[in-house]
C-alpha cells in the first residue's frame, strides 16, 4: 500500500489552518486522518491539528490485526467523538477561540476494504481508471439545498453560501458522525481532501492528474492544479493506492 500527501496554504489565505497524518500498521493495513479547521486566524489552525492528534492517537492505541468491521467503525466513532470532546473543552476554556472547530475525513484501508469516517465538508473519492466517485456526503448548506431540490448542481457549484458547513469537530458537546464502508479493487485510488481541492479542480482534472498511474506524483499534482485554478484556500491531499 502506498500514502502521498502534501498541504498547502494556497495562494490567497496567509496562514494553513488544514492538518493531516498518515500512518501504516502493516503493508497491506493504512490509515490517513485530513482536517480543515475554521475559527479564526488562531483557532482554525489550533482545531485541526488538535482534532488530527487526538484521532492520531487513538487509531494507533486502539487498532489490533484481525479486528472486526464493526470494530473499526467503533474505533474511528471513539476517534472523532473524542477529538470533539478535546476541541470542544478548549473552546470553552478559552474565551479567544470560542467558537473554533474542524471538518474531518479518515479512513483506514485493510484487505481491499475503506473505512471512512467524516464530519463536515472535507471528502473522500475513489478513482477507478477513468471513473471518480465522491464517497461522503458534505454537511454543508448547499448539500442540504441540494437534497431539498431548491438548487442544481450547476447552481451549488458557485453559491454564495457554499463555504458554510453544518456539522464541524468541536463546535457542539455532541457529534453526529457519518462512515462508509466500502470495496477497494487493486486498481483503485482513495482521495481524502479538504474543500480547497474540491472548491478548484474539477472531477476530470482529478481523473487527468491520476490518469498515469504515477502515485508519487498524484498529491503534488493535484495541489499544483488547485493552485494553478487561482488557491482560493488551503489545500490538502492524501491518495491511497496499491
Amino acid at each position: 500500500m502506498k500514502i502521498v500527501a502534501k498541504t498547502d496554504k494556497g495562494q490567497v489565505r496567509t496562514s494553513n489552518q488544514d492538518a493531516y497524518a498518515v500512518g501504516e500498521f502493516s503493508d497491506e493495513v493504512v490509515w490517513a486522518v485530513v482536517c480543515d479547521g475554521m475559527g479564526g486566524a488562531a483557532g482554525g489552525n489550533i482545531a485541526s491539528a488538535l482534532a488530527v492528534k487526538v484521532i492520531s492517537d487513538k487509531i494507533n492505541a486502539s487498532y489490533r490485526n484481525n479486528m472486526r468491521d464493526v470494530s473499526i467503525k467503533n474505533m474511528l466513532d471513539s476517534a472523532l467523538t473524542a477529538a470533539n470532546i478535546e476541541v470542544y473543552d478548549m473552546a470553552d476554556r478559552q474565551p479567544d477561540l470560542n467558537g473554533m472547530g474542524t471538518t474531518v475525513v479518515c479512513a483506514v484501508v485493510r484487505d481491499n476494504q475503506a473505512y471512512i469516517a467524516h464530519v463536515g465538508d472535507s471528502r473522500a473519492y475513489v478513482l477507478s481508471g477513468e471513473n471518480i466517485r465522491q464517497i461522503t456526503t458534505d454537511h454543508s448548506m448547499v448539500q442540504d439545498l441540494l437534497d431539498k431540490g431548491k438548487i442544481t448542481s450547476q447552481e451549488a457549484e458557485n453559491h454564495p453560501n457554499k463555504n458554510i458547513i453544518t456539522r464541524a469537530v468541536g463546535v457542539d458537546k455532541v457529534i453526529d458522525i457519518d462512515f462508509d464502508q466500502i470495496d477497494l479493487s487493486d486498481d483503485d485510488a482513495l482521495l481524502l481532501c479538504t474543500d480547497g481541492l474540491s472548491n478548484y479542480v474539477t472531477n476530470s482534472e482529478i481523473i487527468s492528474e491520476m490518469s498515469d498511474g504515477k502515485h508519487y506524483a498524484f498529491a503534488d499534482r493535484l495541489v499544483q492544479k488547485a493552485n494553478d485554478n487561482g488557491g482560493g484556500d488551503n489545500i490538502t491531499v492524501v491518495v491511497i493506492s496499491k
